[in-house]
């Protein structure tokens, strides 16, 4: 949008805080090489343009913004004379990626602007400051090196502790196939020798078959065997013993409880009765006992080796292995396969509580990057809980919200955010755990992830027992070639070298 000229005058520029140790020539050549230009209520630029200009506010109201979505999100509103915002960040030249306006700027009621093209701006840093340019260069490339090398030690302890949590998870069904296939061994002997005995005892052609037939239907029968209450199974378990005492069997009491995990009643046994003899009976028995043990553990093996196989999917589901990088997700197949994956850190004291809406649909998304933002938000509501003794309620909630956006919401009933750090927490470095246990990055990286690489928002609300880091993702996906990386004055992470379209006020106590 295009402003209307106006006359610069000297004298002005020098009441503004950002000029006012200039001199004469030096504003002389401000104004020459720059303008002043008057602009109605409306968009001065908007977000993806080229930063072709530096913004000075010498009057009026100024509104900056950001696009989630298809929604354009204020971020900050100053009637402040001399902020400033646009291409401040042009002396870097092609160092850094400072091509396009990252963020959007409009006035609500008449205002005027000095405007300084971006190229003469660079020009007059370069030559006016060169060591306050070379200081800023260092500042800005070493903070980003700095936090570079640090979120690569927060992506290494967190890999180290869903490593935890996966071998954690990954031992007990590994040992209960392991057990089970060690009693599998002893109990298919057993049945060798058993099968052995009844080959060589007095049993006739049509009782051997009526046996085989019995075991045939006793296999199918496990496989169909449903759970039962503990009261049921107990009840079950004594008519059981007491069929086998009454028919002199012994030991009745240790088959029973395989006869009812098995689904297997009095009447399956007076089937087996009916088809063997008084003396052979209690022999028929025990070889079927045999039968049902090894489906029993074979059930077992089955199961754990399942629990493995969904374990490993939920690791490559996470990882987002062999997919592509960029791909349209499903956000609850992200959530469970975190959650899966950090559940030895959760624990069996803090109670996890979905509520998915399941109608939503697929997102375009960045899955790996994703599952890291979860990873930070579920293990910073952790940590929160075991601050209170470590029983609590994490919720994980999805919807869709009333701006039309995608809604993933973390709850915890730990003790809440103090209000004083609040608007801190999403700074880089920013941390309340003690020395060694936290970087002060996962809630960076979280605001980096999900507002520059998805353009999307995260909002916090917090009180004593109902704190809700809440993620709004756009359903669309945004233009491929925008890079953002504006933060809310609020709750934004500040950066010790502020983005090129950004808010500044100037005065060093303002000044991010």
């Amino acid at each position: 949008m295009s402003g209307q000229p106006l006359a610069c005058d000297r004298a002005e520029l020098a009441t503004l805080f950002l000029f006012e140790k200039l001199s004469p020539e030096q504003l002389d050549r401000l104004c020459r090489e720059g303008r002043v230009e008057r602009f109605e209520p409306g968009w001065v630029y908007r977000e993806g343009e080229p930063a072709t200009c530096f913004f000075v506010l010498l009057q009026g109201t100024l509104v900056m913004s950001r696009q989630v979505g298809d929604d354009d999100v204020e971020l900050n509103r100053t009637s402040q004379r001399g902020v400033y915002a646009g291409a401040f960040q042009a002396y870097l030249g092609d160092q850094a990626d400072q091509a396009r306006y990252k963020g959007s700027m409009r006035v609500i009621e008449p205002s005027r602007f000095f405007i300084l093209p971006s190229a003469s701006f660079a020009e007059i840093m370069r030559e006016w400051f060169p060591m306050a340019v070379h200081l800023l260069e260092g500042l800005f490339f070493g903070s980003q090196n700095t936090q570079r090398t640090i979120g690569q030690r927060e992506r290494l302890l967190a890999l180290g502790s869903l490593s935890a949590g996966l071998t954690h998870e990954l031992n007990n069904p590994a040992a209960a196939a392991v057990r089970a296939t060690s009693a599998l061994r002893e109990r298919v002997a057993g049945m060798r020798h058993k099968l052995g005995a009844i080959a060589s005892g007095p049993y006739r052609r049509e009782t051997l078959e009526s046996l085989v037939e019995i075991q045939e239907r006793t296999a199918e029968q496990v496989a169909k065997a449903g759970p039962l209450s503990p009261l049921e199974a107990a009840d079950r378990e004594d008519e059981l013993t007491d069929w086998l005492d009454d028919h002199g069997i012994a030991g009745g009491w240790q088959l029973a409880p395989n006869f009812v995990q098995a689904g297997l009643d009095t009447a399956w046994l007076d089937r087996v009765a009916a088809s063997v003899d008084e003396q052979t009976l209690e022999g028929a028995v025990r070889w079927l006992n045999y039968t049902v043990e090894t489906e029993l553990l074979m059930n077992e093996i089955e199961d754990s080796t399942t629990r493995i196989s969904q374990l490993v999917d939920a690791a490559k589901q996470y990882s987002q292995l062999d997919r592509a990088p960029y791909q349209n997700a499903d956000v609850h197949e992200l959530l469970d396969s975190t959650l899966l994956m950090l559940s030895g850190k959760i624990g069996e004291r803090i109670r996890v509580v979905k509520e998915y809406d399941r109608t939503l649909p697929r997102i375009p998304a960045y899955p790996g990057e994703l599952n890291q933002v979860w990873t930070n938000l579920i293990d910073n509501a952790v940590a929160a809980i075991n601050d209170t003794g470590g029983e609590g309620t994490l919720t994980v909630r999805t919807a869709r919200d009333e701006r039309d956006q995608l809604l993933v919401e973390f709850r915890d009933t730990g003790p809440g955010i103090p209000p004083g750090i609040r608007g801190r927490i999403f700074d880089p470095f920013f941390t309340t755990k003690p020395v060694g246990q936290g970087t002060g990055l996962g809630l960076d990286i979280s605001w980096r992830i999900v507002v520059n690489k998805h353009h999307g928002h995260i909002e916090v609300h917090s009180a004593p027992g109902d704190t809700r880091f809440q993620v709004l993702l756009p359903l669309t996906a945004p233009a491929p070639d925008l890079d953002l990386t504006l933060a809310p004055e609020s709750d934004a992470p500040e950066s010790d070298a502020p983005d090129s379209d950004a808010l500044q006020s100037g005065a060093p106590e303002e000044t991010s």
